[in-house]
């Protein structure tokens, strides 16, 4: 198979993983409240095992990808994750589905910093936050696919689109060996490749940048506590609607078509809302994206708290969808701020690997707890207290706002850390 250009194989990337991860996730929580039978610390817990795995095994995997070929990182990673996913959906217990995540998060450490190392790397700078974006919203599109088709799968068997979906990642592990390129990454020498030294260089290098880099120790502390926040959200928000809010008849369907129906309209909201947003920051200073970050995340826990305390499921969908766009349109431009803080490209995968670390961190300390308070109490009260876990990230985007215009983030000088 002929190598493509790496937009295509960016949007392809985009347009795949969003079907595949939408059908996976539209029906998870689900299967696990109602087949499974979790708690909320056991639904907690699935995120922890995860970001366990993420946090011990991802500055060495991005270390791998900085090293030898990004490309085969990302074909390993794809490969693993798909693996987990298929454990998770063929065996319908807590350990199982442990050990399963325990797995997919281990492959994606493979994947999370080398992918996106490896797309500056191929389209420059200049063209980052473009690609970024307009992948974004390709993905959208495909993410109400990838809803639909779970949902239809969910209805022959819960763990029917969750089993599918493993094996859709590594077909598209498959692809990514084929059809990407890797034109913009200098390996190191293969005398140096599997020497612990060299990697161990490698590792002191990007802990090195960071560390004299103020604003990007702001940013690891947005890492973090955003971390904190989205564990309890992402494993609890589907058995709040579930258990606390309930979810009324629809025409004698499947509940879990209700969540599919919510995925779709906060997709489509998204590509009405996000997509113009984003063109609107796609090329200010950096401080600026800072500030803006600031002002999708105090959406967010306004989002977010509405959401805990809802009394009823359109107040809870609205929070929802609150939620759904300010991550949609953060997310894209956190990644694009983040890789235009990195002057080093030897150090990129790592930088980033380090930086989803914290994020790691984040949530496998904050997410126990907030699982266990929502199991001795409710899950409304432990979302609540969820959303106070974003309110120190506006320091950390303040302070990089303040710093970054001090100093562009383009510029190659490094600032001395405090």
């Amino acid at each position: 198979m002929r190598r493509l250009s790496a937009g295509s194989v960016w949007y392809a990337y985009e347009s795949a993983a969003s079907f595949l991860w939408a059908m996976v996730f539209t029906v998870t929580a689900y299967y696990f409240v109602t087949e499974v039978g979790m708690s909320p610390l056991e639904l907690v817990l699935v995120g922890t095992v995860m970001e366990l795995s993420v946090f011990v095994f991802e500055v060495p995997t991005g270390i791998v990808a900085d090293t030898t070929s990004r490309r085969l990182s990302i074909v390993i990673g794809n490969v693993v994750m798909g693996a987990g996913f298929v454990v998770v959906g063929a065996f319908p217990d807590v350990w199982p589905i442990l050990v399963g995540y325990a797995v997919w998060g281990f492959g994606y450490t493979f994947t999370s910093g080398a992918m996106d190392a490896w797309l500056a790397d191929e389209v420059g700078e200049a063209r980052l936050t473009g690609v970024y974006l307009r992948g974004a919203q390709i993905g959208r599109v495909f993410t109400i696919a990838g809803i639909a088709v779970g949902v239809g799968l969910a209805l022959v068997d819960l763990r029917l689109p969750i089993v599918l979906g493993g094996v859709g990642t590594i077909a598209l592990a498959a692809f990514y060996a084929l059809a990407m390129p890797e034109t913009g990454f200098r390996p190191a020498p293969r005398g140096e490749r599997s020497s612990f030294a060299h990697m161990a260089a490698t590792g002191r290098d990007g802990l090195r940048l960071v560390r004299s880099r103020r604003a990007l120790l702001a940013i690891l502390g947005v890492a973090a506590f955003a971390g904190m926040w989205s564990e309890s959200y992402d494993r609890l928000w589907e058995a709040h609607l579930i258990e606390d809010i309930g979810l009324p008849s629809l025409g004698g369907l499947d509940p879990v078509v209700w969540f599919g129906i919510l995925g779709i309209v906060g997709t489509v909201l998204s590509i009405v809302v996000a997509a113009p947003l984003g063109r609107r920051l796609q090329d200010v200073p950096g401080e600026t994206v800072a500030r803006a970050l600031s002002v999708l995340y105090a959406i967010l826990a306004g989002s977010s708290l509405v959401f805990a305390l809802a009394g009823s499921l359109w107040l809870a969908v609205l929070g929802s969808y609150g939620i759904f766009v300010a991550r949609e349109v953060s997310g894209p431009l956190f990644m694009a701020w983040l890789n235009r803080s990195i002057d080093d490209s030897s150090v990129r995968a790592t930088t980033l690997s380090i930086v989803n670390q914290a994020d790691a961190v984040g949530q496998w300390t904050g997410g126990p707890a907030i699982g266990a308070l929502g199991t001795t109490t409710s899950i409304r009260v432990a979302l609540a207290a969820a959303t106070a876990c974003l309110l120190p990230a506006f320091a950390f985007l303040r302070r990089a706002a303040r710093l970054q215009a001090r100093v562009p983030i383009t510029d190659a000088a490094v600032e001395p850390a405090d």
